[in-house]
């Protein structure tokens, strides 16, 4: 294998390296799909039990570890955003504001590594620790827990808390009286409600539903199928379920297995559930209250995925909602819940040319809405008795998010945030036409960024589309062709890259860097049409459109090749993956986090993604499979980018599996002297319910070997030579 090799004067680092020496053990299984061989060279590193499969990851982690940490700054951004964590004081999320102005949210002061629970009446109240997660089970000092999500009832005076471990996603959830503080002693297992159903309280908060996971390895292809939406009632024995919707207890319903029963929402009538999944819109139906609570099984569908619906509110014997029916940018619609109709409803917001319609909340005053162009230029409207009138903003943001009490009140706050500008909270005064700064964490101001700047602009395609670019760098940078640049993209799901305040972007502007963000298509910044056009066939679009963009990038002189990496996560491994796999030539880095890469085998374990990427079962829909398939499009003798590799031992949405044979097979072919890393996390899931720190470990690791291997005259090892 041509690695690049270091000269370590200690035992233990040659020893490391001769391991590396060591290719991963092949066992070749060939599938064939209408006619078509496809030869998988890897296919026994699947099983993650296998002791070879075990001993090589940890053998190349290990190697890993060993050549980062011949970085002189591997840990400058660790180390830099903890002392910007401290410098802050503290900060906050999820916050939860319930009807009688209680505020509930997690903080986390800047030398502490978990958020701990708080409490307070109303913005001026004063503020009360309710829970600190060191205290879950903490007689066990191997254990250590993190709150990943937290449900006050309708009057605060009860909170679910969810408990994570180690970045798995199954949580744990207590109960606890807020008035007194008092811990209920049955822990509700088996969920995940920061990712799939939350917990939805019933009116009387004697209970609350939740999506139970039958099986408790997030490593088995199982994990996700068979889940229950189940009722709980406080004092009753977790394990006792009382199913209310799911393919188990509702045959008549005749729902796929792969997909996840939630109880969504409700009004004074009805409560809604959905069956969740990959899919950009999904299934719904809809049951009286009575009926439900007293057993019966009258649930009737509400909305097909075929109708194009997102975010659904009832209030009296209205539907609003979001419509993609007959329009690209969505709607925003109103239709009768007693005799609804999804696809002719009263449009009440129509479509907008160039910006496409995001959240929105009912409020006494109103319906305030969002909308966003080309994922990056946030505006605010209210529609108030037919007519639509634009708010200015207190600055220009790349990003809103609203949050207001309901249909029954006047409140409303924004979150304003951009890629150099700290998310910022605000209540709008409607009277007087005024924002009033709210905030729940300090403001401060960061000198070292004062010298940022942020572009943002489109570039052309090879095929006419212009594919919206954000530039990060500093006021002084120089278009001479020497910047090292780092290009972040996504693009699937319909998800939009939107602005936030990332400090990894600005701390890498601020060691020389130029930052970009693709917004390719598979995401969601254009619409309906710029979703599609990287989805399933089209697919390709997603990373000719990443080329495309670096080709500028070159072409106006930012950079050059030698220059660029590139950094994908998740479903952005297949935008990277096929990026250096098509153009290998043109990078000199790549940097896969948790990526998907084997489509033809990830669809098989996570069959939701199914609906994303397409099924093996329709030869168009398996060419275009194997067509984003990064692992199978590896080719022996091709001298790829440098790339670094990681895989979370504990993700059930990207299995270890995956990077593991990318990476395998990547070592095994190449013909480049370019380091191939792979790096296990054995605490880490899918990128979340970890500590800050070991968060910031990560991102140190990326943040280090793209600078290295784009020559940062700081971040390279003092001994090299080659093989």
């Amino acid at each position: 294998m041509k690695q690049i090799i270091f000269i370590i004067i200690c035992v233990f680092y040659i020893s490391l390296n001769a391991q590396k020496n060591n290719p991963a053990p092949s066992v070749s299984v060939t599938d064939e799909y209408f006619g078509t061989q496809i030869v998988d060279e890897y296919r026994n590193l699947e099983d993650l039990d296998n002791p070879l499969t075990k001993e090589w990851m940890k053998t190349q982690t290990e190697y890993t570890n060993s050549i980062l940490n011949q970085i002189p700054k591997r840990r400058y951004y660790l180390e830099k955003r903890l002392e910007l964590d401290e410098k802050q004081g503290y900060s906050t999320s999820d916050l939860k504001i319930i009807n009688n102005d209680k505020y509930f949210y997690l903080k986390r002061r800047g030398d502490e590594k978990v958020a701990k629970l708080y409490y307070r009446k109303g913005f001026l109240g004063k503020e009360e620790l309710l829970y600190d997660p060191a205290n879950f089970k903490s007689s066990d000092a191997n254990h250590e827990f993190v709150i990943n999500y937290i449900s006050p009832n309708s009057t605060g005076d009860k909170v679910a808390i969810a408990m994570a471990e180690k970045g798995k996603e199954l949580a744990e959830v207590i109960i606890m009286d807020v008035k007194t503080q008092y811990i209920y002693p049955e822990i509700i297992t088996n969920t995940t409600p920061a990712n799939i159903g939350g917990i939805k309280w019933l009116d009387d908060s004697s209970g609350f539903f939740y999506t139970y996971f039958p099986v408790n390895d997030s490593k088995s292809p199982n994990f996700y199928k068979n889940t229950q939406a189940v009722l709980y009632k406080i004092g009753t024995n977790p394990k006792e379920l009382t199913h209310v919707f799911s393919a188990h207890h509702n045959h008549e319903l005749k729902i796929d297995e792969k997909k996840s029963p939630i109880i969504l929402d409700s009004n004074d009538k009805y409560y809604v559930g959905m069956l969740v999944d990959n899919n950009y819109y999904r299934q719904t139906f809809i049951i009286s209250k009575q009926d439900l609570l007293q057993g019966n099984k009258t649930w009737k569908p509400l909305y097909y995925k075929e109708d194009k619906v997102r975010s659904l509110q009832l209030v009296g014997n209205d539907a609003f909602f979001l419509s993609q029916y007959n329009s690209q940018n969505y709607t925003l619609c109103k239709t009768n819940i007693e005799k609804p109709n999804f696809r002719n409803p009263e449009i009440l917001i129509p479509e907008k040319k160039d910006e496409v319609i995001g959240q929105y909340r009912l409020t006494k005053d109103g319906i305030y809405y969002t909308t966003i162009k080309n994922g990056v230029e946030a505006k605010l409207y209210l529609y108030k008795d037919g007519k639509d009138i634009a708010i200015k903003l207190p600055y220009p943001s790349g990003a809103i998010n609203l949050q207001g009490k309901g249909e029954s009140f006047s409140d409303i706050w924004i979150n304003c945030s951009g890629w150099a500008n700290q998310e910022q909270r605000f209540r709008y005064d409607l009277k007087t036409n005024s924002f009033f700064a709210e905030n729940i964490a300090p403001i401060v101001e960061y000198p070292d960024f004062k010298d940022i700047e942020v572009k943002e602009i489109t570039v052309k395609s090879r095929d006419g589309e212009e594919i919206p670019l954000s530039l990060i760098y500093n006021k002084n940078v120089k278009r001479n062709g020497d910047n090292p640049v780092l290009i972040d993209s996504y693009g699937s799901f319909g998800v939009s890259y939107n602005p936030y305040f990332a400090r990894i972007y600005l701390l890498w502007v601020n060691q020389g860097g130029v930052m970009a963000i693709a917004h390719v298509r598979g995401g969601g910044e254009k619409g309906e049409r710029w979703r599609l056009g990287g989805y399933k066939e089209t697919k390709p679009n997603t990373w000719r459109d990443l080329i495309d963009c670096t080709e500028y990038l070159i072409k106006e002189k930012y950079t050059s090749k030698d220059k660029v990496a590139i950094w994908g996560a998740s479903a952005g491994g297949i935008t990277v993956g096929r990026a250096i796999t098509e153009r290998p030539d043109l990078f000199k880095a790549a940097i896969l986090e948790l990526p998907i890469t084997n489509t033809l085998r990830d669809i098989l374990t996570i069959s939701s993604n199914v609906d994303e990427y397409g099924t093996l079962k329709d030869p168009k829909e398996f060419k275009g499979l194997l067509e984003m398939d990064a692992y199978h499009h590896i080719k022996k003798g091709v001298q790829y980018p440098a790339t670094f590799v990681t895989g979370g031992i504990n993700d059930p949405r990207v299995l270890a599996w995956e990077p593991v044979k990318f990476a395998a097979k990547l070592m095994a072919n190449t013909a480049s002297k370019n380091p191939i890393l792979l790096q296990i996390d054995y605490e880490g899931g899918h990128g979340n319910n970890t500590t800050v720190a070991h968060g910031h470990s990560n991102l140190s690791d990326i943040f280090a070997f793209a600078l290295w291997q784009l020559g940062h005259p700081d971040y390279q090892p003092k001994e090299e030579i080659k093989k």
